[in-house]
């Protein structure tokens, strides 16, 4: 019987990185994260002025990452809409490749062209792949 490949992620991203975080450029963006030691769920959330945030639904963009033998990887998945008009599941290649008692670096896809029947369009600009550094927030800053 083989044996599973070993995981391979970026230093410190092996520890639990369940927790609230704040985007560092942007502040009204928050991800609430749950982590089961093998899958990081992020739900990234709008932060209100009274210092609360919105509830999470199944409109919500969320960011799934899988620690693997590749590296701490998954995708972002969102709402996009088609050349008609018509809203459409989305997901970006996403991966984190930095994490840190301050928070995490994440690489993501940044857009994509979708067709009028929601697949990923033929033709159109190459991926672009830009960081996000997300802050992790103080269990009592959030209240």
């Amino acid at each position: 019987m083989a044996s599973a490949p070993p995981v391979k992620v970026p230093p410190g991203c092996e520890r639990n990185q369940a927790g609230e975080y704040r985007h560092a450029q942007n502040a009204a963006f928050r991800y609430l994260g749950e982590d089961d030691g093998g899958t990081l769920s992020l739900a990234v959330v709008r932060a209100w002025a009274d210092g609360g945030v919105e509830t999470p639904d199944a409109g919500s963009v969320s960011i799934v990452l899988n620690r693997t033998s590749e590296g701490f990887i998954g995708e972002t998945r969102a709402q996009g809409f088609s050349g008609a008009g018509a809203p459409c599941p989305v997901a970006f290649p996403t991966e984190a490749i930095a994490c840190t008692d301050a928070g995490l670096t994440l690489r993501s896809v940044s857009s994509t062209a979708i067709d009028e029947g929601c697949r990923a369009a033929s033709s159109g600009p190459p991926p672009v792949r830009l960081e996000q550094q997300l802050l992790r927030v103080p269990p009592d800053a959030g209240t």
